[in-house]
């Protein structure tokens, strides 16, 4: 099968698409891969920077959508079914195994190319707002990056769960998009401390999604309303902020940690039931990934290029059949 593959720790240049053995399928779902969402933990790969470190060479790729070829019996999937799957890693490639508590069903209204964009960004997403940010109805949210695969995901989410979401975003052209998304204002990253105080009469947000860093943190505690939270998803700003505790004690507010893979490699069984609770969703189209950019699998290069330069409106896949 063809495969793209990190053979050395130079970047998204260092990706060779070629010619490798099938995996094997004992007791795993085998795919047919028709597509393989891009993700920003693929870029850390290339360069050694993510936590997961498989030994040199291997096939990068978490999320994919595509045919199951076979299943073992009791998985609950059988071949010709369509499904999205979360593999972790080994997704960039024409077929992949992965255990069944890694596959989910994919409702016949959406196609393969928007369904390898729903399994990490939708889940990170639905485990942020509802696992660790208790979101409620009526209540405001800041995003973030809203206008990449993972903010653009976030802003759907809590729009579709009753919030009232106000996107930060770099340009117009990515303000458009988190609109889109269901955002019901957008704000410039410069200022927008001071652009979210007046859109709330003064009185601040519920929660901030940032999965961004860097140095918007501390306005983003500037701009909680009392008992408001912070989430922190990660760090594409390259840095990781600090935070005086005395901030959150003066403010009755807080800064929580959203680690999505720590605790399904924990109990993988989380994945199922994130997707049960999803199923709505997704199946009324409240919730549809907004695809950005395609590309074939030769190019991985370049996707990853593209997500590495922050250049994304939405999400990045790679299409494979």
């Amino acid at each position: 099968m063809r495969a793209a593959r990190i053979t050395r720790l130079d970047g998204p240049d260092a990706v060779t698409v070629e010619n490798v053995d099938e995996p094997a399928g004992d007791d795993l779902v085998v795919i047919d891969v028709h597509a393989a969402g891009v993700t920003f933990p693929d870029v850390l790969q290339t360069r050694g920077l993510y936590q997961m470190k498989p030994p040199l060479p291997y096939i990068p790729g978490a999320e994919v959508a595509g045919v199951v070829r076979s299943a073992p019996d009791g998985s609950g999937f059988a071949a010709g079914d369509r499904v999205c799957a979360f593999p972790g890693i080994g997704g960039f490639a024409e077929t992949v195994a992965t255990a069944p508590a890694m596959v989910f069903p994919l409702p016949d209204r959406i196609d393969f190319t928007t369904g390898a964009g729903i399994p990490m960004n939708l889940l990170t997403a639905h485990f942020a707002l509802t696992r660790r940010g208790r979101l409620a109805i009526g209540e405001t949210v800041l995003v973030h990056g809203a206008a990449g695969g993972l903010g653009s995901a976030t802003v759907q989410l809590a729009a579709s769960q009753g919030a009232h979401v106000i996107a930060v975003t770099s340009t117009e052209e990515k303000a458009a998009l988190a609109r889109r998304a269901g955002a019901a204002h957008t704000v410039p990253v410069e200022g927008f401390k001071d652009a979210v105080k007046e859109l709330t009469d003064g009185r601040g947000v519920d929660m901030v999604v940032d999965p961004v860093g860097g140095d918007r943190f501390t306005d983003s505690l500037r701009s909680l309303a009392p008992e408001g939270r912070v989430l922190v998803l990660g760090f594409t700003a390259g840095q990781i902020p600090t935070v005086k505790v005395n901030r959150l004690l003066l403010g009755n507010t807080a800064v929580l940690g959203v680690a999505w893979g720590e605790l399904w490699m924990r109990d993988p069984s989380f994945l199922q039931t994130q997707w049960l609770e999803l199923t709505d969703v997704l199946e009324s189209g409240a919730v549809d990934p907004l695809i950005g950019a395609t590309f074939p699998l030769d190019e991985v290069p370049a996707a990853l290029a593209l997500m590495d330069r922050r250049g994304a409106l939405g999400k990045i896949v790679l299409t494979v059949r």
